[in-house]
């Protein structure tokens, strides 16, 4: 009797996947469960704006490569990942029928990992601001409080996930974007190290280094398996991760030793600090601590307004570069109103960025990622809050064209921990590690040094067996219709 798809979209990947190798449900079935899932509840979540049922239902009746995560639905986000001959708008109505000619790298190994992709999810325009409200496609919501922002830019595939419409989802990070709404969504969110997962083979790097590919998941051992099947280099790329000493699954549930973790709970640039969220990190430190680590309070001296300033011009440069990149793909320039006013304010400011100015700010963020690697010699982990702020209200980042900046002011001060580890390449993990007075989910924040993710994922292992979270699913899916 096929399980209910509520029950089968529970289970984590790498159980759905043992499920199909033993036999017990088809790929088939797993796709059907997903669907339904997605019918059930993506009406009040608005998370999968592109439905690709028909392809996952076909590729589900076809031969599928072999692989630890083979037959398992999954969801695309609809940025960068790249699926031959299906939009990919990257949230803004300048891209809405633009269908890009090729898959991208990221997408082939999915498919070669044999994922079956049921679905596109939503994003903010381009991907900038930390929640997932575009024009084109409206408010995704937070499955734990419907008023409330997933997060971004990966909040549409982190709405799927914490509902158990997928097991997990592709994401992507270019200032926070995996680890944000994980803290916001209750999920388990790994940003890799710069250059581990490849963005060709349309891009060698994106924004000066800022941007990586990884996915959002709720148990740990998930997020290694899918890094094990989408790291290592493209033939081409500019430069490369230094390669693991083994597979990152074998690093779930190996003794980590006694690490050695420095924590803060403020923020380099000043901003205050929600009190929810200072309590997670006190928390999550004493109990690393318990777990026998050396746990100290210290953290880097960073001049935190030139790393906004200098992240800023990269990314706001980048945003140019983006527009004239997409416009030569999709041979024409954006019409008056295609882009919203924060994005259109954000490429005219790049378009001010002199080439030794866009130098300039590379060279910046390359020596504050000197000064962390000398910060960082003498730890094995930084751990601090993911957001200065619980989940908050949609419609936070909302701007106007006489304000076109308000959005990314209230990121400012939503975002002041994430952005560093783009700057300097190295892995960091939000941990979702408790949920306040409010139900809302608090994240905690990780960063190791450059190229050692093992290290995360054998403390995430850690933590998530002696404080268990990827059971918990929020209140208003309890009564989830199914079959």
């Amino acid at each position: 009797i096929m399980r209910q798809a509520s029950e089968l979209m529970r289970l984590d990947g790498t159980a759905q996947a043992q499920l199909v190798r033993d036999g017990e449900v088809t790929p088939l079935e797993l796709v059907e469960a997903s669907i339904a899932q997605i019918e059930a509840l993506n009406p009040s979540l608005n998370a999968v704006v592109r439905p690709m049922f028909d392809e996952a239902r076909r590729a589900a009746c076809e031969p599928i490569p072999q692989g630890p995560l083979a037959g398992v639905p999954f969801v695309l986000k609809d940025l960068q990942a790249a699926w031959v001959g299906v939009e990919m708008t990257a949230g803004s109505s300048f891209l809405r029928s633009f269908i890009p000619s090729g898959d991208s790298e990221l997408v082939r190994r999915y498919r070669q990992a044999g994922l079956l992709v049921v679905g596109k999810t939503n994003t903010p325009e381009f991907g900038i601001l930390p929640t997932t409200e575009p024009a084109l496609f409206g408010p995704t919501r937070n499955p734990w409080d419907l008023t409330r922002s997933t997060g971004g830019s990966s909040g549409g595939t982190a709405a799927a996930v914490a509902a158990g419409m997928v097991a997990f989802g592709h994401a992507n990070d270019g200032g926070g974007s995996i680890r944000i709404p994980a803290s916001c969504c209750g999920l388990f969110g790994l940003k890799p190290t710069r250059a581990r997962t490849p963005l060709g083979p349309h891009f060698g790097d994106l924004f000066g280094g800022l941007v990586v590919e990884h996915a959002l998941t709720r148990s740990v051992r998930d997020s290694a398996a899918n890094l094990d099947a989408t790291a290592g280099p493209d033939p081409g790329d500019p430069y490369c991760a230094p390669l693991p000493a083994r597979p990152y699954v074998d690093e779930v549930g190996q003794d980590p030793g006694r690490l050695r973790i420095a924590f803060s709970t403020t923020a380099s640039t000043g901003v205050p600090v929600d009190p929810d969220c200072v309590r997670a990190v006190e928390e999550a430190a004493v109990l690393c601590q318990q777990l026998g680590h050396t746990v100290e309070e210290a953290a880097p001296n960073l001049p935190g307004e030139l790393l906004t300033q200098s992240f800023m011009t990269l990314w706001s440069a980048g945003m140019a570069w983006m527009i004239d990149s997409m416009t030569r793909a999709v041979g024409r320039s954006p019409l008056p109103g295609e882009l919203e006013p924060g994005t259109e304010f954000l490429v005219q400011m790049g378009r001010q960025v002199d080439a030794p100015s866009y130098l300039m700010a590379v060279q910046t963020l390359q020596y504050l990622s000197r000064t962390i690697a000398h910060f960082m010699s003498g730890y094995d982990l930084l751990l601090t809050p993911t957001l200065a702020e619980p989940p908050l209200p949609l419609g936070s980042f909302t701007a106007t064209s006489e304000d076109p900046l308000a959005g990314l002011r209230r990121s400012a001060l939503f975002v002041p921990f994430t952005p560093l580890c783009n700057a300097t390449g190295q892995p960091a993990m939000s941990v979702p590690f408790s949920w306040n007075g409010s139900g809302l989910p608090i994240g905690v924040h990780f960063v190791a040094r450059f190229g050692d993710e093992a290290t995360l994922f054998r403390l995430a292992a850690q933590l998530e067996s002696a404080r268990p979270w990827s059971h918990l699913f929020p209140p208003l899916l309890a009564a989830t219709p199914s079959e």
